[in-house]
């Protein structure tokens, strides 16, 4: 029998901080993943079973929806990002295709992203660094593609000006770890 250990995206065994000035870069490792994209013919079903399990309505473009259980952000069109605690939804794919059934797919994607939280009161000065996100109008529950260190990613506004969660691919954890501390400590 295999005797194995979870590690995170950035290989450890806890989820690693870094803090530079007032800035807090956090390694987020109990995030489970999903992709729902809706399958034609079914997307005003799938948006409405959708609007059931968050409690609001499936996330607009550029925009993020947060429920009981789930939060969930738009990739493209009929197609969102879907999120939930590790311990309670270690298997969300199974747990949502089951709601969803044959009106949309459902992918596993929880070890494909590594997530990282970033906080402080200067957080956009590091962010101006990284990315080309128009900072002005990045609002609380905003989210938007853009490139990081030339990594397709992710990046959430949980708090304007605040806080943002970044997901980038797991598999280059490594290198945009690298950027977002190296930004920090360039900004701060």
């Amino acid at each position: 029998m295999h005797d194995l250990t979870p590690i995170t995206a950035l290989g450890g065994t806890a989820q690693r901080v870094d803090t530079v000035s007032d800035a807090t870069l956090t390694e987020v490792a109990h995030v489970a993943l999903a992709c729902v994209a809706a399958r034609r013919g079914h997307e005003a079903t799938c948006a409405k079973t959708l609007k059931t399990l968050l409690g609001t309505a499936a996330p607009e473009p550029g925009h993020t929806a947060t429920g009981k259980d789930h939060t969930a952000f738009w990739m493209g069109p009929d197609q969102w990002m879907l999120g939930a605690d590790f311990d309670t939804h270690e298997d969300i794919a199974a747990q949502l295709k089951s709601h969803l059934s044959d009106t949309a797919s459902v992918t596993e994607q929880t070890d494909a992203w590594a997530c990282f939280d970033l906080s402080g009161p200067r957080i956009n000065a590091v962010l101006e660094l990284l990315c080309n996100i128009d900072l002005t109008r990045f609002d609380t529950g905003h989210a938007t593609r853009t490139s990081i260190h030339h990594l397709g990613c992710f990046v959430i506004c949980t708090k304007a000006g605040q806080s943002v969660r970044i997901i980038g691919p797991r598999a280059s954890a490594g290198s945009l770890h690298h950027a977002i501390t190296t930004a920090m400590g360039a900004a701060l």
